[in-house]
């Protein structure tokens, strides 16, 4: 079987490869293409920038004021945050939890307006926040300490305000 041949500037039958120059490689390193007589070399690629800057990460107490506000309305279940509570604040939380003092109200979902803390010497925080649902606002207050284990955990809780409305 013979190849169809092709005439010079026409169309190359299907299958078929233009003829190579030189074999891959053949160039001895160090030199340049052919036609080239700068001396100027490619700069090396920089690594990409993200496009948004990196975030630090959130401090404890807006981490702990956003994790019992969902157990408060019932969003998440109480042993969700059960390895962060320590002492006798598990036991508070548990009571306060079966109530739901910060949950949907006129069907708004809790959200956390304010966040404010006080340190009252190194590794311990007293945290006090603002939730609101809807037109309903109450106030959440914690203690967090940071144990030898460099954790934080919350060793006492509270919450005030009004009686909310659920609708």
């Amino acid at each position: 079987m013979t190849r169809p041949r092709r005439r010079p500037g026409g169309p190359r039958p299907p299958g078929t490869r233009p003829p190579a120059t030189r074999p891959p490689g053949s160039r001895p390193p160090g030199t340049h293409p052919p036609g080239r007589h700068d001396t100027r070399v490619p700069e090396p690629r920089r690594p990409r920038q993200p496009l948004t800057p990196v975030q630090p990460p959130p401090h404890p107490t807006e981490l702990f004021t956003e994790r019992l506000m969902l157990v408060l309305s019932g969003q998440r279940p109480l042993h969700w945050v059960a390895r962060h509570i320590a002492h006798t604040a598990y036991d508070d939380l548990a009571r306060l939890a079966e109530r739901r003092p910060l949950g949907t109200v006129g069907g708004h979902r809790p959200a956390v307006h304010r966040v404010g803390h006080y340190e009252v010497r190194p590794g311990v925080f007293e945290v006090f926040a603002r939730v609101g649902a809807g037109t309903a606002l109450r106030a959440l207050a914690f203690r967090l300490h940071r144990g030898d284990d460099q954790r934080w955990r919350c060793t006492a809780v509270e919450v005030a305000g009004p009686p909310l409305h659920r609708g």
